[in-house]
């Protein structure tokens, strides 16, 4: 691969994805895309470039984003964000919301399903406490892949052993030979969509809880920015931001502020977060009710 094309490559990924790759990743793109190109009929990244040009959104130029975007996560991934969760966030939520006895949760990196279900087995544990109240968990990612995956549910048992409290595998989940499938009721309350977080998400509506976690860290400043001033006008005054370890709003925006003692916990500035937010009016989201509860 030479440098032209590797730079070409470095434009096409973060303009298509965000992506913002350093300049030593040649090695990156060529272990990811090689296989792909080999699989498209092509010999080598050069003509894999070649047939780039020009494409647009064509389903080769989908495929390089997707071998790019990195899909790595597991179930109660961290733990500490999932404390958050049942021990700050939704004492609070379910506190604000007594009123309307509903809550709007987003996973902005869904991947292959593993953090919303997650949070839905958390929320299926809270029992008692959310009796008559609906939930709607949408899911997103940019790979249309990965959310085919998310939506069966089904886990290998590798996949199952990173991060699964045992007790919850054996209540959540059915065996079927060397695969695990989480079952019916937790599938059925999550909505998984297909989104580009470069793109508009404003049809989205407003959500009292963001989990945008593990994927900013792939962004360019700027990116990041816009972004985040983005996802401030989606999210209640009073809603939580969860972010991974390794991101911060802290030096980006002034859109949110970091809760304290409560790693990778954020809350909107009101002012600025309520600047712009798209009226619901007329348009309530289809809301899904948790089984069984």
């Amino acid at each position: 691969m030479t440098p032209t094309e590797y730079e070409y490559l470095r434009k096409f990924l973060r303009d298509h994805s965000g992506l913002d790759l350093s300049a030593d990743k040649q090695y990156l793109i060529e272990s990811r895309l090689l296989p792909l190109a080999r699989k498209a009929g092509l010999s080598n990244i050069t003509e894999l470039v070649q047939k780039l040009h020009g494409l647009g959104s064509s389903a080769l130029a989908t495929s390089v984003v997707e071998a790019m975007t990195t899909n790595e996560t597991f179930f109660f991934r961290d733990k500490i964000p999932f404390d958050h969760f049942r021990d700050t966030i939704m004492p609070e939520v379910l506190k604000a919301r007594a009123g309307r006895r509903s809550v709007r949760i987003w996973c902005a990196a869904g991947s292959t399903g593993q953090e919303p279900y997650s949070l839905a087995m958390c929320l299926k544990e809270m029992g008692a406490a959310l009796t008559g109240w609906r939930v709607e968990i949408i899911a997103t990612d940019l790979s249309q892949e990965v959310l085919e995956k998310a939506k069966a549910g089904v886990y290998s048992q590798f996949e199952v052993q990173r991060g699964l409290p045992i007790q919850m595998l054996v209540k959540y989940f059915k065996q079927t030979g060397e695969t695990w499938q989480i079952n019916p009721e937790l599938r059925a309350m999550i909505q998984h969509r297909q989104l580009n977080l470069l793109h508009d998400f404003a049809q989205l509506g407003t959500f009292d809880v963001i989990f945008c976690r593990n994927v900013l860290i792939y962004f360019d400043q700027d990116t990041k920015i816009n972004i985040f001033n983005r996802l401030a006008r989606q999210i209640e005054g009073d809603g939580f931001l969860v972010l991974g370890a390794a991101e911060t709003v802290v030096g980006l925006t002034d859109a949110f502020r970091p809760i304290a003692e409560r790693r990778g916990l954020y809350k909107p500035n009101d002012a600025r977060a309520a600047a712009g937010r798209p009226a619901l009016a007329g348009a309530a989201p289809r809301m899904a009710a948790i089984a069984g509860l």
